[in-house]
């Protein structure tokens, strides 16, 4: 791991309390247990918790589990990003929605074609130190068991990419992370610090499917033509987002004022050993690593990206 300057304090950030517990187990890292019980896997209030987001995600695919970080932690959580995001890959790229290269042969009226400015930045897993709260979150098996029971999975996974799974989006005033698809069908993320202005988050909840592209309404979206299709979503720092972005174009809108939109990407697959592609992974982060390199990403559909 890769040693991230001016980190010392982060933790300490704010005076955080210890939080108590009422019904016994241990809290798992920074999570308001009062209100999301994850101490007590399979109990009456996690179930009640479960049940809750499971009809908000079959609504319309995005669940936000307001509060989910405990208010006194929010400092720490705006601070450890503040350290992280100078290690950002900074660039601004022209791209397309499904992340596949610009020169991919497609018909003249596919959406893949519609070229689109990119200018957020990420951080990698391999620059987030392990006391950082959300590396402790992304890895605590409660959280994990807790997100599978949400999204109604037997399993979820890690990813094995070193560089993808766990990173910091961060979107800089003028930029934008433009509409595009996840690679895995379940994404969990957590705004950390929100912009003075802009930077919402817009969605078409399941505008194609795992059998159809749907490039029509796609093409309307990208156009300005698909206002009927798109949602639109204000989060606040330690609001726990579930989000089904496989089959949902999505983007965060231009961020304006003098503040960066920093949120965690908490990246986990229900197929173990998912690898990013080496098109994609030098997209996201400046380098691919010989992982990317030996190994092909693993896919549960043949939906073009």
């Amino acid at each position: 791991m890769v040693a991230v300057g001016g980190w010392g304090d982060a933790s300490e950030t704010d005076g955080a309390a210890e939080e108590v517990v009422p019904l016994g187990g241990h809290a798992v890292p920074g999570v308001d247990g009062t209100r999301y019980p994850l101490h007590e896997p399979g109990g009456q209030r996690w179930q009640a918790a479960v049940t809750a987001a499971r009809a908000e995600l079959a609504a319309d695919g995005c669940c936000v589990l307001r509060g989910f970080i405990r208010p006194e932690l929010l400092g720490t959580l705006r601070s450890e990003g503040a350290a992280l995001a100078p290690h950002a890959y900074y660039t601004v790229q022209d791209v397309n929605a499904y992340n596949i290269p610009l020169d991919t042969q497609l018909p003249e009226d596919h959406p893949g074609r519609i070229v689109l400015r990119r200018g957020n930045a990420f951080v990698a897993r391999d620059l987030i130190p392990r006391q950082a709260l959300i590396h402790q979150l992304y890895t605590d098996t409660r959280f994990q068991r807790f997100v599978a029971d949400c999204f109604g999975l037997t399993e979820l996974h890690e990813y094995t990419d070193p560089l993808a799974g766990l990173c910091l989006n961060v979107v800089a005033p003028g930029n934008s992370h433009p509409w595009h698809f996840d690679t895995n069908e379940f994404t969990v993320s957590m705004l950390t610090q929100e912009p003075e202005d802009g930077g919402v988050f817009e969605y078409c909840p399941n505008i194609r499917s795992r059998e159809a592209e749907n490039l029509a309404d796609v093409r309307a979206v990208l156009t300005g033509g698909g206002e009927r299709f798109i949602r639109r979503l204000e989060l606040r720092p330690g609001d726990l987002q579930l989000f089904q972005g496989r089959f949902s174009l999505h983007r965060v809108a231009p961020v304006a004022g003098a503040v960066q939109r920093h949120s965690a990407i908490f990246a986990y697959s229900d197929t173990p050993g998912l690898i990013g592609t080496a098109e994609r992974t030098r997209q996201l982060f400046g380098r691919v690593l010989p992982d990317h390199l030996a190994v092909g990403e693993i896919r549960g559909d043949q939906l073009l990206d």
